[in-house]
């Protein structure tokens, strides 16, 4: 799965590359159980300049850890080992 890094970050590419895996901690909107508790390795291949987000995902990626109908989400990622 690939993503692009938000500026936040993003750090002058240096996450360019690489992997990471992510679950959903919990959505931004009211509607309740929309986290899969499933986990999604993604790899970083680009810079998404002046996004708000972190990350921003596939929609295949999305639909792993999330309802879709989610829209945005709070996630945990941690470096792939």
């Amino acid at each position: 799965m690939i993503v692009v890094a938000g500026d936040a970050l993003w750090d002058n590419g240096t996450v360019c590359g690489k992997m990471f895996t992510m679950t959903c901690t919990r959505p931004r909107n009211p509607i309740p159980h929309q986290c899969t508790g499933k986990r999604v390795t993604i790899k970083i291949v680009d810079h998404c300049l002046g996004c708000p987000s972190t990350i921003d995902l596939t929609r295949e990626a999305f639909a792993i850890i999330t309802n879709p109908v989610a829209s945005i989400i709070n996630v945990d990622y941690n470096t792939y080992a």
